[in-house]
């Protein structure tokens, strides 16, 4: 029965637009939903949460967060992406995936536990926007309304396996400096031939620490702007680069690194979408084990880059259907999302006396 309103609540989302910073009717949608169910809910913007109804300041609380923004619909797509669409066991629709599965899948386990009374730990369900968009205005605008947090589970599609560590996010802005001059001549200094040598290290350099889930950290340059006519040498040579970074570094300590190892002008956009990752040991983890899930590092960013305490993403679906066209989820993910979610969560709330951190 949970997994069935589960499903239709699914099919309420995915037929209601909620692209990233227009979420504002499928955030009436959660609202609507857990009042139904008499849960005290609590708004802001298009974020939506709620805490148990036992909640207790002196137990260790978990965040049960996805997002229900989606990007827009692929130009590819056959079906109507905002029809809930159900052939052969799959429902279609735009944000099914990615990541409207997770999302009810977490809620129906929210409701299942949010009526019992001396559960080990707390639970916070949040139902986020913007998460598509890295935005201001999506789960890093309610944390303090939360706090304090142990742990965190994100709902986004891993095929219900535990990606322990997820890779960060930094754009850099570069510039290499040179001196104009007449192409005919042999004067000025070519801004592209210093940027190139820097170019040159930003794909060959590794750095001394290696995270043992994620692998080296990835910069790949993928922009180049120089010169403005064919006749002068110029004077700059603007790129970007997109850094991957890990668990091994901060997003700070990676930027200062990597502006001592190059000439250019360095400017990051953000550095607020850090690496992030939780220890083998966590019992959340051990939980996991116990049901036979298996551990990996995740490539792909998430709301978990906003979240300054340990947090483990797992749901059902699969990333590679992400922001694909016809996107789609099959019922079967969603049923078994419900049921491993009440298991894993089980062996943590109802036990005795635990410890979150």
């Amino acid at each position: 029965m949970q997994a069935n309103e589960a499903i239709a609540l699914l099919k309420q989302l995915i037929e209601t637009p909620s692209l990233s910073r227009e979420e504002d009717k499928t955030a009436d949608i959660l609202m609507a939903f857990l009042e139904s169910k008499g849960v005290v809910a609590h708004r802001s913007g298009n974020n939506v949460w709620a805490k148990n109804s036992y909640f207790d300041i002196k137990k260790p609380t978990i965040l049960l967060n996805s997002h229900h923004d989606t990007v827009k619909p692929n130009a590819g797509y056959t079906k109507d992406p905002f029809s809930a669409i159900v052939e052969d066991g799959k429902l279609f629709g735009l944000g099914s995936n990615d990541a409207g599965g997770c999302l009810v899948s977490l809620l129906t386990t929210f409701v299942n536990f949010y009526h019992q009374p001396k559960l080990a730990y707390n639970l916070v369900f949040a139902g986020t926007a913007e998460e598509e968009v890295s935005g201001k205005n999506g789960v890093a605008s309610i944390l303090k309304e939360l706090e304090p947090i142990g742990f965190a589970i994100v709902g986004e599609p891993t095929l219900m396996q535990m990606a322990v560590a997820e890779k960060g996010l930094m754009v850099l802005d570069c510039i290499a400096h040179g001196k104009a001059g007449h192409a005919a001549r042999n004067e000025g200094v070519n801004a592209i031939s210093e940027a190139m040598k820097d170019i040159d290290w930003f794909h060959k350099h590794q750095f001394e620490k290696v995270s043992e889930t994620l692998g080296p950290i990835k910069m790949s340059v993928t922009q180049i702007e120089a010169g403005s006519q064919h006749n002068v040498v110029p004077d700059q040579c603007k790129y970007v680069v997109d850094v991957r970074s890990t668990d091994a570094y901060s997003n700070m300590e990676l930027l200062e690194l990597i502006k001592a190892g190059v000439k250019s002008e360095v400017n990051a956009r953000s550095t607020r979408l850090n690496p992030s990752s939780i220890p083998q040991n966590h019992p959340i983890v051990k939980a996991g084990k116990n049901l036979g899930l298996s551990t990996y590092g995740s490539p792909t960013l998430s709301d978990q880059a906003l979240m300054p305490y340990p947090s483990l993403k797992i749901g059902p679906g699969d990333s590679a259907r992400s922001h694909t066209a016809d996107e789609y989820i099959y019922l079967k993910e969603i049923e078994e999302g419900v049921a491993l979610y009440q298991s894993l969560l089980g062996q943590l709330l109802m036990s005795e006396g635990p410890s979150a951190s």
